[in-house]
């Protein structure tokens, strides 16, 4: 238990200094937030290192209105005081949330919810990779791409945050999941978490192989992260009436589209970013979770896939190895 006379005035966090590489990522010192209506204070214990602090630190993805310049969507950590009209958590608590930024931070306030308690058996540096990536898929790979048990799902990146859970949800409702991955070691790595086909992107074609693995007839749902050319080619690996969901942009923008072959397959393309979702949408998001994928957490299903974890004050180092593309699932920051 944190007495809420126990908070000091000020705090570590880490800051842009401008927008450009690693290095930009600064240590300094801020004053501790203040919960408003509604919120908690949580002192942070870890918090996830993920593709949009990236974008954030470049000057590609400034933070919604009211949300603070500090990157970090995802953190773990304990309730240490309450705003008005708090109702749900108390001092003390362990909870996981997601936030609009300042997770890269020893305080941050987050509404109470879009918290979710830390699942039994898990550390805190286990809980900070959840939020963030969880909420993610969930509401692209279920909601929005409707994906159902004995479909076929391809995952782009395997072996990312994204996709290592994107693998265990599909497994754990009965899905086929195929993923693509950059090299023979994390293509292993991806069969070892469970995915029944995984393609290395860089010695195969993965629309002939998705192909080739569904009996000709694609995949229902396709995840891409990565845009660009891929695109047209996921219209390819498609199955009839299947679903394309957009969550980013690594290749940039699309340059050529054949539209015709949408609409003969009958495609669904649709897309979706977490951040600028209002408080209550993110709620109900997370109690969707709590009630069929934290049963899951609780009875060790489903555990988040560590690659490697740096102190606060190494931020830098932590993007750079997010930027090498070397992980093979998330990359923590602790305090």
């Amino acid at each position: 238990m944190s007495p809420y006379n126990e908070i000091p005035n000020s705090m570590k966090v880490i800051e842009i200094s401008h927008p450009g590489e690693p290095e930009v990522l600064k240590p300094t010192t801020r004053p501790v937030p203040v919960p408003a209506v509604g919120e908690v204070l949580l002192k942070v214990a870890a918090a996830g290192v993920n593709r949009p602090d990236v974008s954030q630190r470049r000057g590609k993805y400034p933070p919604p209105a009211g949300a603070s310049d500090i990157p970090g969507l995802e953190v773990a950590g304990e309730v240490v005081a309450l705003g008005e009209g708090v109702k749900k958590l108390k001092i003390g608590d362990s909870v996981c949330a997601l936030i609009a930024g300042g997770g890269y931070a020893q305080y941050c306030t987050v509404h109470e919810s879009n918290t979710l308690p830390v699942p039994v058996g898990f550390s805190m540096i286990e809980a900070a990779a959840l939020p963030e990536t969880f909420f993610t898929v969930w509401v692209n790979v279920f909601q929005r791409g409707h994906l159902k048990a004995g479909e076929t799902m391809l995952i782009h990146g395997g072996t990312s945050g994204i996709g290592t859970a994107a693998t265990m949800l599909a497994k754990a409702f009965c899905v086929k999941v195929i993923t693509t991955v950059g090299s023979e070691e994390k293509r292993q790595a991806s069969l070892a978490l469970g995915a029944d086909v995984s393609i290395n992107y860089r010695t195969q074609d993965f629309v002939a192989e998705t192909l080739s693995a569904t009996h000709d007839k694609g995949a229902n749902v396709i995840v891409d992260m990565i845009g660009g050319d891929y695109v047209a080619k996921n219209y390819e690996a498609a199955a009839m009436d299947g679903r394309i969901v957009q969550i980013g942009t690594q290749n940039g923008v699309i340059k050529e589209l054949n539209l015709r072959l949408m609409m003969v397959k009958r495609l669904l393309h649709t897309g979706s970013v977490l951040r600028p979702r209002s408080v209550e949408d993110k709620a109900a998001i997370a109690k969707d979770l709590y009630e069929k994928v934290w049963p899951l957490l609780a009875k060790g299903t489903l555990r988040p896939q560590i690659y490697k974890t740096f102190p606060l004050e190494q931020a830098a180092e932590a993007h750079a190895l997010m930027e090498s593309s070397s992980h093979i699932g998330k990359i923590v920051l602790t305090n």
